[in-house]
């Protein structure tokens, strides 16, 4: 869970820059005196409670996707809570701030805003006295990667755990490549210090254990933390592996005699135990097209020719006789 806050600005004034792209949300033209505007710290570079930050690069990332984002209370989806719409994004720096890790500190803002009406009336003095300030977002992202290992966090190439040290190192996850943001919403308990986002990540990538990766990082002599579920679908995968590959072989030897069968057609002066020796070491593909050459020269060798044949075509205006064939 990521979230932010409201925040003052020097001048909560709109431009004419502000006010054209708030019309490009709305029906009809909007004049100053009809939005109420404010600003809005979305997530930032530092550590949460969930040990997780995003990167500085995602925070440039979720600038363009939040742009034209609505603002909803506690993440409820319902179109009768939507009450703000984002305008305008910019991550910024904060001078003299540093992050949990000693890195400069970074922050995502958004410029939203809402129409003044009698139904608005309360949220704009519950945003203006304080009372309302806390908001998350909803957003995805395609990885978290652990800080310790640069794997996947929950991966089981990575079998470290958010919140320990090892090493005098914090583990966390890096939260990076975002690829969709959903909303922000007013929420009264945030979970980020300073900013941040609730996220609704995709999570089919740690449910789904993919088995390649898995031997992939064997091979690799990477250490490995399996749950029990994990060890099995591995060994399961291993013996469907297993029965495929002697599949194979069975088909492979069988083409292999088939092949020895057409050679020593072919080379009757050549001993079948060096014909194999040369089979031994070709491939399945190398044997099946060995086999289909052999037979398409056979076909053409024993292709049948009719005896009592005349090409009229080629022979003269006198008849043939075919006496050769006469008893």
């Amino acid at each position: 869970m990521k979230t932010g806050r409201v925040i003052k600005s020097v001048d909560e004034q709109i431009s004419a820059e502000e006010l054209q792209l708030i019309n490009k949300y709305t029906r009809r033209e909007l004049n100053a005196e009809e939005v109420y505007v404010f600003s809005v710290v979305l997530c930032d570079n530092d550590i949460d409670r969930d040990y997780e930050r995003f990167t500085v690069e995602s925070l440039f990332e979720l600038e363009k996707l939040f742009v034209g984002k609505t603002g909803i209370f506690d993440h409820n989806m319902s179109a009768k809570t939507q009450t703000a719409r984002i305008f305008k994004c910019y991550v910024e720096a904060v001078d003299g701030m540093k992050t949990a890790t000693g890195d400069d500190y970074f922050r995502l803002v958004a410029r939203a805003y809402l129409p003044k009406s009698e139904k608005n009336s309360e949220l704009i003095l519950s945003l203006d006295s304080g009372i309302t300030k806390e908001v998350s977002v909803g957003c995805a992202v395609k990885h978290t990667l652990c800080s310790i290992c640069s794997q996947e966090i929950h991966s089981p190439m990575c079998h470290h755990t958010k919140g320990v040290e090892y090493d005098n190192k914090l583990c966390f996850g890096e939260l990076v490549s975002p690829y969709d943001a959903y909303e922000f919403s007013f929420v009264a308990v945030p979970a980020q210090k300073n900013a941040g986002v609730i996220k609704a990540f995709s999570n089919t990538k740690e449910e789904k254990m993919k088995m390649k990766d898995i031997l992939l990082a064997l091979k690799n002599g990477d250490e490995l933390s399996l749950k029990s579920h994990q060890s099995k679908g591995l060994c399961e995968y291993i013996d469907e592996l297993k029965k495929k590959a002697l599949d194979g072989d069975f088909y492979k030897e069988d083409l292999k005699k088939n092949v020895l069968c057409k050679m020593c057609t072919s080379h009757p002066l050549v001993e079948s135990s060096v014909l194999k020796g040369i089979l031994d070491k070709l491939s399945v593909k190398e044997l099946r097209s060995l086999l289909d050459s052999y037979t398409k020269k056979s076909i053409e060798n024993e292709e049948p020719t009719v005896q009592l044949y005349s090409d009229k075509a080629k022979v003269d205006s006198k008849k043939t006789e075919n006496k050769e064939f006469t008893i």
